[in-house]
């Protein structure tokens, strides 16, 4: 890293789509490979010989815990990366290390509360979520572990963003890599071998996540770039603080409201019984393949936004669009009905059963093959807070992907109580967002753009 200056991209120049599919590509590796990580983690431990389907469950209950502590660290990487990248196209190098050395010092502070509030709170918590007496032991042992390295998941979700945000996706993914790598190592060892059990897959899991933090710091660190990390100098200011929750407030909500949704959701896909529950799930693990691929793209939308916007290189930003859209409109419909077309041979990775099959293809039918409106909302979106509008998109998704699909349950699924009803409400939640999110993009452009066309 130390000709990181000299190397470090400029997305104010060159070709907008190379440069797009320059930081995409490392970007799609990385989340899929945390994906499968996390697959692997959850294969290892439903094989623990005689408490496996228990375990399981046990850690299954931590999801939600987790999604909390992701959304915290999306406060700051949604909402530092796109002001330092705003700083980094006006050339303003002392801004943007402020931002940085800010976005650090707040991760360490919601680090160390959040550790002691769920460490504390993990029982309640845990049986809020559906814990018994018998999953209980094991979600508790999971949880305590993984909440320990709270401080590293952190870091490694906040501040991973500055440095793709740089242009170094390349470097990025390399650290989640290494990590995912040292967990599936890990895992069989700790779990079989030292026969620790669940205790086994969140201490690799910890370790794994350990080493993807100490090399991001380290690449921060390294870096004489714009997003230079001075662990000499960390401070805090009020001010650099209220502007990061202005636009990273609004993304952690969303993320939070998102999966309150989807719970809701999987509570109506309950009522049809078991198997129809395996098959919805297995489906939906399909899925975040094609969800993850096209959500690279979300966040690349929003790292070229905000610099073309600090360079004032307004056309740029909607070149950015453009590509964005169509970039991720084919992703999402070749790897969704692929995913259908492949379906068969793929749900059986997750059972033999042919009644779970059956139901998990009828998700694949509605949800996987129109999953590219998913990606095209969430690039509007992203682009719109690129822009430094981080509430609007908020809002926007709120009524239109998440009240809308809540008004759909009470109201139409309720008159026709079949799946398919059920599964409709994502594809036209997602054309209605669209939809909105471009009318928004049409009034924030027209307002940011007329310093430099008028």
């Amino acid at each position: 890293m130390a000709q990181t200056q000299k190397k470090q991209q400029d997305m104010g120049t060159g070709d907008v789509k190379k440069l797009l599919l320059q930081l995409m590509i490392p970007a799609v590796v990385a989340q899929v490979v945390n994906l499968l990580y996390n697959i692997v983690d959850r294969i290892y431990i439903g094989h623990i010989p005689g408490i496996g389907a228990a375990a399981l469950t046990g850690v299954g209950l931590f999801t939600p815990i987790l999604m909390l502590l992701n959304a915290f660290a999306m406060l700051i990487g949604s909402g530092g990366a796109p002001r330092t990248a705003i700083a980094m196209g006006q050339g303003d190098k002392k801004q943007a290390e402020k931002i940085v050395s800010n976005s650090f010092t707040m991760l360490l502070l919601f680090s160390v509360v959040l550790t002691i509030v769920f460490y504390a709170a993990a029982p309640t918590l845990l049986r809020l979520f559906g814990a018994s007496d018998t999953t209980l032991p094991y979600a508790l042992a999971y949880s305590r572990i993984y909440i320990l390295g709270t401080i590293c998941v952190l870091i490694v979700l906040g501040m991973n963003t500055f440095i793709t945000a740089q242009g170094f996706a390349k470097i990025s993914m390399l650290t989640t890599v290494i990590g995912a790598v040292i967990n599936i190592v890990l895992d069989p060892i700790l779990i079989f071998l030292f026969g620790l059990g669940v205790r086994g897959a969140a201490i690799a899991t910890v370790l794994s996540q350990c080493v993807s933090a100490a090399l991001t710091v380290l690449c921060l660190v390294k870096s004489d770039g714009m997003c230079h990390l001075d662990l000499r100098r960390l401070h805090f200011r009020m001010d650099k603080f209220l502007r990061i929750m202005q636009v990273g407030l609004p993304a952690g909500m969303q993320s939070v409201i998102f999966n309150i949704s989807n719970v809701l959701i999987q509570s109506s896909v309950n009522s049809f019984g078991a198997v129809t529950v395996a098959g919805n799930t297995a489906a939906a693990n399909i899925e975040g393949f094609v969800y993850i691929s096209m959500n690279a793209l979300y966040q690349t939308s929003i790292s070229f936004t905000s610099q073309n916007l600090g360079a004032k290189n307004y056309h740029r930003i909607d070149q950015t669009l453009v590509r964005c859209m169509c970039i991720v409109t084919l992703i999402g419909l070749v790897l969704g009905n692929g995913a259908h077309l492949l379906g068969n041979h793929l749900l059986h990775i997750y059972s033999d059963d042919l009644e779970v099959i059956s139901f998990g293809m009828q998700r694949l039918s509605v949800i996987s093959v129109t999953y590219c409106l998913c990606g095209m909302m969430d690039v509007l979106a992203g682009t719109i807070r690129g822009l430094g509008y981080s509430m609007l998109p908020m809002i926007v998704s709120l009524i239109g992907a998440c009240v809308f699909r809540i008004i759909w349950i009470f109201t139409v699924f309720r008159v026709q109580h079949t799946l398919f009803i059920l599964y409709a409400s994502y594809p036209i939640s997602w054309i209605l967002t669209i939809l909105a999110h471009f009318v928004c993009y049409l009034i924030v452009r027209k307002k940011v753009f007329r310093p430099q066309e008028t």
